[in-house]
């Protein structure tokens, strides 16, 4: 069974993405960008959903230290934020980002779409 990191500091939005994911894949959840550093060196993920407003370090922080590691460098990031409209998808390729959801548009069962049918 497929990982899936849920980096997301809003309790009940990681809990419910955790629990739409749980059939399909295998969950944890990290509540800060440096949770989930230990958490990825620990147990390495296959994809990481993560939120950019973070407390503490942003996402961005997240994404530029997944990027010095080779091993961290190729898991799957899918950003789901607030800040959706403001980032420029193209240039998150080069950190992995491979899907942007807009937290206020989209539906947990929307990244459970997307996770099933990505050929990742």
């Amino acid at each position: 069974m497929k990982k899936v990191l849920i980096v997301e500091d809003n309790q009940i939005l990681a809990e419910n993405l955790a629990r739409i994911l749980a059939g399909e894949f295998q969950i944890e959840i990290a509540r800060s960008a440096a949770n989930a550093v230990g958490q990825v060196d620990s147990n390495l993920p296959d994809f990481i959903i993560l939120d950019i407003l973070l407390d503490g370090h942003s996402g961005f922080s997240l994404l530029n230290e997944l990027q010095t590691y080779s091993d961290t460098s190729a898991i799957p990031i899918i950003i789901c934020s607030n800040l959706a409209s403001d980032l420029d998808e193209e240039s998150l390729k080069s950190y992995g980002v491979v899907q942007i959801f807009d937290k206020s548009k989209m539906r947990p069962r929307d990244i459970l779409q997307f996770l099933k049918q990505a050929s990742l």
